[in-house]
């Protein structure tokens, strides 16, 4: 495919490639993202892409889709086993569009909803008031303590008795410990609201067994299903039985129309992969790794919100460093480090600049990085915002950066293979400097 590529369009296999090195050469921590494998990314890259299969199965809008029934009903079945769960639709193309759905499903507009403060380490899709989820309902926001910077579960409480909302959403994109999905089950009840879970930040832990399973307590879970869980991009709904029809009709006619087949076969494969034995070491591992970091940036005169971890992500408070988020992201950028700027809680900056900068250890992980390169990768974060004006010493940093990833490859028969083609068809493929 990648020949047929070049041979078309060299300019885009040029950059392709390019791309594929450079994930390769560098330390990836950003908290999001991840490194998909080479049967996911088959399933991804198939002809499955080139049907429409509106609908779903054995309920479809378009002729020849039997082969594409047979791949949606056992993605499902893997996802109900995978999450105890009773239902899953695999169909939205984002966790985004997952919550939408949950939304459209279970509320009408202008309904009163509580979930965590963007500010404070929530979601856009949480309420900001610039999001659809901000403009069509009432939201109501909880935030973390100022002192502990964990959830504050009675304030929680206290909101819900008093705004009485129709749903509560727990989850969050940047909060460093564990969540009590079963405090918030005890809330939601109280005052006789719905409970949604978004866990697409911690799927993968969650399908390992690392962190407490949501479906026990929730009548939704959303999620991506890439990030922790480690699949392609896209999301999913787990919900209880009852709601199947809603929530079905919610994603589709209500909310989008064919479904992306090849993504959905890609998520079939990352959940079986994901049952494994080698994926619950791989998580924990995660968790081991996130720690391990944690306490070697703390070591090292970082502060850590909340004081550190219980998952697969740590947010990083400059503050006392005198540098900005974006600054710190973009002198790690220069020396092969890759993170992303962040707000801390109560954070007197914008997001666009940020007091901090959040990173991760899935992909690391995925890399098979373990906790000896914690303390390296802690070293090279030190050096590179105390030198950050320094030219020369970011790119001896980069170097060593360079050195680390030969030692764990990534796709390297794929950059062989492709550099080959390019080179066969007088493709030019020198690096950026």
């Amino acid at each position: 495919m990648f020949r047929d590529l070049c041979s078309f369009d060299p300019d885009i296999a040029q950059l392709i490639l390019k791309e594929t090195e450079r994930q390769a050469e560098t330390v990836n921590l950003i908290a999001s993202e991840n490194f998909i494998s080479e049967a996911v990314l088959g399933a991804q890259g198939s002809i499955l892409s080139n049907k429409y299969a509106e609908g779903y199965p054995h309920d479809r809008y378009y002729a020849g889709c039997s082969y594409y029934d047979e791949i949606e009903k056992e993605a499902i079945k893997r996802a109900c086993g995978l999450f105890s769960a009773e239902h899953a639709n695999l169909q939205p193309h984002s966790g985004s569009q997952a919550n939408m759905a949950v939304y459209f499903a279970s509320l009408s507009y202008g309904d009163t909803i509580m979930g965590m403060s963007l500010n404070q380490g929530g979601h856009l899709t949480h309420g900001s008031p610039r999001n659809f989820s901000g403009k069509l309902y009432r939201f109501v926001s909880y935030s973390v303590n100022r002192e502990t910077e964990l959830i504050d579960y009675e304030e929680v409480r206290s909101l819900a008795r008093e705004h009485r909302p129709r749903l509560i959403v727990a989850g969050a994109t940047v909060y460093p410990r564990e969540i009590d999905f079963s405090r918030f089950r005890e809330i939601a009840d109280e005052v006789g609201a719905l409970l949604m879970v978004d866990m697409a930040h911690i799927a993968g832990l969650i399908a390992s067994g690392v962190h407490m399973n949501p479906c026990r307590h929730a009548d939704f879970v959303s999620s991506s299903t890439h990030k922790t869980l480690r699949g392609p991009r896209g999301g999913m709904i787990l919900s209880k039985a009852s709601w199947k029809k809603k929530i079905d009709a919610a994603v589709f006619p209500g909310l989008q129309g064919g479904p992306l087949m090849h993504v959905i076969a890609a998520k079939a494969v990352a959940f079986k992969e994901a049952a494994t034995g080698e994926f619950r070491s791989y998580c924990a591992q995660i968790v081991k790794n996130a720690k391990k970091l944690a306490s070697s940036l703390q070591e090292r005169g970082f502060r850590l919100v909340s004081g550190g971890t219980d998952n697969h992500l740590m947010l990083i408070d400059l503050t006392s460093k005198k540098v900005t988020g974006i600054e710190a992201q973009e002198a790690l950028q220069d020396a092969g480090i890759i993170t992303n700027r962040n707000c801390i809680p109560f954070d007197s900056l914008g997001p666009k600049t940020a007091g901090g900068i959040r990173l991760g250890t899935p992909a690391i992980t995925t890399r098979g990085m373990k906790e000896e390169e914690m303390e390296f990768i802690a070293d090279c974060i030190y050096e590179v915002i105390e030198k950050r004006g320094d030219e020369a010493a970011k790119a001896a940093i980069r170097e060593k950066v360079r050195e680390l990833c030969k030692g764990f490859p990534l796709y390297e028969e794929k950059i062989l293979a492709q550099k080959v083609v390019c080179e066969e068809q007088g493709v030019v493929t020198q690096k950026k400097a």
